[in-house]
């Protein structure tokens, strides 16, 4: 337990902050979840479409420092690749 004012507003601080940073990140990965499953059932058109705002939430996280902007680009470009492997299922 905090013993003075200072870590007492921290600690509430902090719990604000963890829960914005817990639904922007869950936010993120059921988007994620939706273009992988569109893609994974050969329905590009919808897939590109969830991509769209999947990409977004991607960004606005890594904007916010909720994750690593190395992390945001990778988790965009395997989306995007999956997309791909959707549109030309031969290769």
């Amino acid at each position: 337990m905090p013993n003075n004012a200072s870590t007492e507003k921290r600690l509430r601080q902090t719990k604000v902050r963890t829960e914005r940073n817990k639904s922007i990140k869950s936010a993120m990965k059921t988007q994620i979840k939706k273009v992988l499953q569109s893609a994974a059932a050969g329905d590009v058109a919808t897939a590109e479409s969830e991509y769209k705002a999947a990409a977004k939430k991607i960004d606005r996280a890594g904007a916010k420092k909720v994750i690593h902007l190395n992390k945001a680009a990778r988790a965009k470009s395997r989306l995007q690749r999956a997309i791909k492997a959707a549109k030309n299922p031969a290769a």
